[in-house]
């Protein structure tokens, strides 16, 4: 069975178009590629971050504050909980055996808390990254296609005006074909803003587990525990 090629298709809009026309739908392909990548490397992030996040109940089952840093997965920065407890326990042993810098005057809850928000804001950033992506593709891809589809249209208009010819038949697949410039902008743009809004919620939800995590650590570090911990640790270092 052969199958005619379709004379208003985006095949067709491809072969007819002008560079301009090229140049906006190769736009709008890399932007939907971009928009894509972001949305999968969040997804697995976040789909990590909360897996961490269910073992943050059980860090304060641990016998020990090692043990309770490998049940969280570790302490590097793609491990915002890990990350946070590391940073408040490196913050105690600090303003203990600093004493004549600056923050060795502060309070010692005041310089606990702070710590704590900085490593929270780190995180915060590193589940941020990549979002203004998809706010920029979901805020400018339908104004890209739109910029096609009145070039197109009017590219079809001239032509048509040359030609002397204005059947419906002349106009349909001209006109046709610059509309796809418009629906490629939605097709970029729609999967650009559902998938910002839902990471944005996402994210919100683990700050705010994030957040209850500092308010539990922050007594946990004034108790003065850890810092005995982080001594002997930082003894067997040197």
């Amino acid at each position: 069975m052969i199958t005619e090629n379709n004379p208003y298709g985006i095949e067709a809009l491809w072969q007819q178009g002008d560079p301009v026309i090229k140049t906006v739908a190769l736009i709008l392909l890399l932007m939907s590629v971009f928009s894509w990548t972001v949305i999968v490397i969040r997804i697995a992030g976040l789909w990590r971050i909360n897996r961490i996040a269910r073992a943050a109940a059980d860090f304060w089952h641990a016998q020990s504050f090692e043990e309770g840093l490998e049940l969280l997965g570790g302490s590097d920065h793609h491990n915002p909980f890990g990350y946070m407890a590391e940073q408040g326990r490196q913050a105690m042993h600090h303003h203990a055996t600093h004493k004549a810098d600056l923050h060795g005057h502060l309070p010692l809850t005041d310089w606990l808390a702070a710590s704590l928000r900085n490593a929270m804001d780190e995180g915060r950033e590193q589940m941020q990254r990549g979002l203004s992506i998809l706010a920029s593709v979901g805020s400018t891809a339908p104004f890209i296609g739109l910029f096609g589809t009145v070039w197109g249209i009017y590219h079809a208009l001239v032509s048509i005006g040359a030609s002397g010819q204005a059947g419906i038949d002349k106009i349909a697949g001209p006109v046709g074909e610059a509309l796809i410039m418009t629906a490629f902008g939605l097709a970029v743009a729609i999967p650009a803003v559902l998938g910002y809004n839902a990471l944005v919620r996402s994210n919100k939800t683990v700050v705010g587990k994030l957040n209850r995590f500092a308010h539990q650590l922050h007594p946990y570090f004034l108790a003065g525990v850890p810092q005995a911990q982080g001594e002997r640790r930082q003894e067997e270092i040197m």
